[in-house]
C-alpha cells in the first residue's frame, strides 16, 4: 500500500478488567478465542496492525493499565473496516460473552483516534488517548464509534489548536516509550 502525505488510518485501544486471574479456568473460553480471532483480525480488509508482546502472538501479557486489565491495541485503514471486523465478524462471539470474563465498565474502556499512515501508536500513546476521552468526553482527538470524527475533523482540530498546545501535544505523542510490537503489515 502506498501512503500519500495526507493519509490517515484508525488506532484503536480496548481495555477489559478481567474477573478473575487470566490462568484461571473461568477465563480459559476467553484464552481458546484469541488465535481464532487474532488470526481473523490479521486477515481482516482494512486491518493494518495489532499490539502484540515480544515472542507471543498476543498483546495479553502486557498490563500497562493494572495487573487486572488487558489491553487491545490496533490500527486500521478506515473506520468501517474496524466496524466489520468488531461487529460482523467472529469477534462478535467474543463481545456478546464478555461479561462472562470482564467487569462491566463506569468509564469509557474503548478510544479510537486517527493517526498518520505508517505511524504505530504506543501503548503510551493510547492509554493517554483514553484518560482524554474519559476527562474531556468525545473529540476529534479522542472519540468512539458513537461519537465518531473524521480525518479531516482531527486534522482540522489539530491545526486550530494554539502553536504551544499544538507542539507540546507533538512531543508527548513522539517522546513516549514503545512497548515492544508486532510487524506492521
Amino acid at each position: 500500500m502506498t501512503a500519500s502525505a495526507h493519509a490517515t488510518h484508525l488506532a484503536q485501544l480496548n481495555v477489559a478488567t478481567l474477573l478473575h486471574p487470566f490462568d484461571d479456568p473461568r477465563i480459559a473460553p476467553f484464552v481458546d478465542m484469541l488465535d481464532p480471532v487474532n488470526a481473523a483480525a490479521d486477515s481482516a480488509p482494512g486491518f493494518v496492525w495489532r499490539l502484540v508482546e515480544e515472542g507471543a502472538g498476543d498483546a495479553t501479557g502486557l498490563r500497562p493499565a493494572g495487573e487486572d486489565v488487558i489491553v487491545n491495541l490496533s490500527v486500521w485503514q478506515t473506520q468501517e473496516a474496524l466496524w466489520d471486523f468488531a461487529y460482523r465478524s467472529g469477534h462478535l462471539e467474543v463481545m456478546r460473552r464478555r461479561r462472562a470474563w470482564f467487569a462491566r465498565h463506569v468509564e469509557a474502556h474503548l478510544v479510537l483516534w486517527w493517526v498518520p499512515a505508517g505511524h504505530l501508536p504506543t501503548v503510551a500513546e493510547a492509554l493517554e488517548r483514553l484518560a482524554d476521552l474519559r476527562a474531556h468526553g468525545p473529540s476529534p482527538r479522542a472519540f468512539t464509534f458513537a461519537s465518531a470524527y473524521t480525518a479531516a475533523e482531527a486534522a482540522q482540530h489539530h491545526q486550530a489548536l494554539p502553536p504551544a498546545q499544538s507542539e507540546q501535544a507533538a512531543r508527548s505523542a513522539g517522546s513516549l516509550p514503545t512497548v515492544p510490537v508486532g510487524e506492521a503489515r
